[in-house]
């Protein structure tokens, strides 16, 4: 791992993955068994940031706008949102929680050797996922969800409809572990990575060619260096996109892949017309309830789900600011002081677009999610909302000894907080309404270079050759409660299909 100011002005690979994230790092690591490789990751290393990897300052990098942040905010139909922009992507800022996504997803993503699929989860899971301590925040908000009506799935990674505690890359002490952990599996003689690596542009050979052919990368340092990155020879050697649901669409945009009309508004020369990059966005709208305590609450970001049957997902944070807000705004309440409940639906109807307004590519695109655009969108969220305040209405709460409060001082007390934290659904003339008004997001956005539409069925993009996207920017649906167990698995699931693939062509 190294700084990209001391890489080579030119270099030559046989694969080159674009984004040290969920997917690249997995899918690069898998990749350098075999042959060369190179991860360019934009971010610098999550190693020595206690904001990273300690439970106690999650969530701390969404308010840094500085450049070395770890996270990247951008604002989509007035909600705020973040993007990483660090070595281990997500991993590295997100709540922690590991599920594995529901079979369907399998399907959807092409993905057919259901062996594969299952090593390619506990390649991940032996390295960075750890079954949770549960303590008395999400003991309680578990016997909540029973009585809400879940049947209780004790501890499982598996996707079951039900309440059930699932894993975490929090270990026992509190340390994040990230998708960065994993390049231990890494063949050291076999990969490349920079950081601080800024990827501006794929390159093309388009002359004499039917189809244009991805050849090599132009990338900047944290110096405004240029250098440039080329394939060696070689049929099967290959650029693949690994930079996210926005990284991704966007860098395709940039280096002449993308709609005709967006690429000719930045004069960007097309080198193939391809209508469907940037479509399709899609983000699983979230709305919360906050419940104070008069005592803290001990960090617990996200270890126990109810997965309803009408496709939505009631979740927990405790002790944690699971919000973008200052958390002097509590009226003496800190983030400790209380824990939040939160449901997020799945599988949105409502589809947005990614577009770029300018040649940097260290700039965020402008995207549009368009949440609960669609009726059904707005409806699993008003049941959702239902189920919270059946659980928070419990005996459960109720009884909760820790808080020592009752029900009707919680609800009370709730609808006492200021409107920019959690209001009540109470304070509000309907739940469709509540639903609109408190949006926010649980950063699991995705599309852009959707499955069918932008990359085959083995993530070639269709139209040109030696250039894949591996990411989330491919997924038609978020899979499961939190998608990052997925992504991993699919990064190392690509990885060994195409190591397996190569070796039945017979060609190195």
């Amino acid at each position: 791992m190294h700084e990209a100011t001391k890489a080579a002005k030119v270099s030559f690979y046989d694969y080159i993955v674009i984004g040290g994230g969920t997917a690249g790092i997995p899918l690069a690591t898998t990749l350098s068994e075999k042959y060369s490789v190179l991860l360019l990751e934009r971010g610098g290393s999550p190693y020595g940031n206690t904001n990273i990897s300690s439970v106690y300052n999650f969530g701390s990098y969404f308010l840094d706008s500085s450049p070395n942040s770890p996270s990247q905010q951008f604002i989509s139909d007035g909600v705020i949102n973040a993007r990483a922009r660090v070595l281990g992507g997500g991993t590295c800022i997100n709540a922690g929680f590991y599920s594995r996504g529901e079979p369907n997803f399998n399907v959807e993503a092409r993905l057919v050797d259901e062996d594969l699929v299952q090593k390619s989860y506990e390649w991940t899971e032996k390295v960075m996922v750890f079954k949770p301590v549960i303590q008395k925040w999400q003991s309680v908000f578990k016997s909540a969800l029973i009585e809400a009506g879940l049947v209780d799935n004790g501890f499982t990674y598996y996707h079951k409809i039900g309440a059930k505690i699932g894993g975490t890359i929090f270990d026992p002490n509190g340390t994040r572990h990230t998708a960065a952990d994993l390049l231990q599996n890494a063949n050291p003689n076999g990969l490349s990575v920079l950081l601080h690596a800024t990827v501006h542009k794929i390159l093309f050979k388009t002359k004499g060619k039917s189809r244009p052919l991805a050849y090599g990368v132009i990338f900047t340092d944290s110096l405004g260096n240029k250098h440039i990155a080329y394939l060696k020879k070689g049929e099967k050697n290959e650029i693949i996109l690994s930079a996210g649901a926005l990284g991704s669409p966007q860098l395709l945009m940039l280096s002449g892949i993308g709609p005709k009309e967006q690429l000719d508004a930045q004069n960007i020369k097309v080198v193939h017309q391809q209508p469907f990059v940037g479509k399709g966005m899609a983000d699983n709208p979230m709305n919360s309830i906050f419940v104070p305590s008069p005592i803290a609450v001990e960090p617990t970001p996200l270890q126990v789900v109810g997965i309803t049957r009408f496709r939505s997902y009631i979740e927990e944070a405790g002790g944690v600011n699971f919000i973008f807000a200052n958390p002097s705004a509590y009226q003496g309440f800190s983030p400790q002081m209380g824990g939040f409940i939160f449901e997020k639906i799945n599988g949105p109807k409502s589809k947005g677009e990614l577009k770029i307004t300018n040649l940097d590519p260290t700039d965020n695109p402008s995207v549009t999610f368009n949440y609960f655009k669609e009726p059904t969108d707005l409806q699993k969220c008003v049941n959702g909302i239902k189920t919270i305040l059946k659980a928070v209405e419990s005996k459960a709460y109720s009884s909760y000894k820790y808080a020592n409060m009752t029900v009707k001082y919680i609800l009370d007390l709730n609808m006492k907080l200021p409107v920019n934290l959690i209001p009540h659904p109470n304070s509000f003339s309907t739940l469709e309404q509540y639903c609109k008004d408190t949006v926010r997001t649980l950063w699991h956005y995705h599309g852009g270079c959707r499955m069918g539409d932008v990359v085959d069925d083995e993530y070639k993009v269709k139209g040109v050759d030696r250039l894949r996207v591996i990411d989330g920017s491919t997924i038609l649906n978020s899979p499961g409660t939190n998608p990052q167990a997925s992504v991993l698995m699919l990064g190392r699931y690509m990885g060994v299909t195409i190591l397996e693939q190569r070796l039945a062509s017979g060609k190195s």
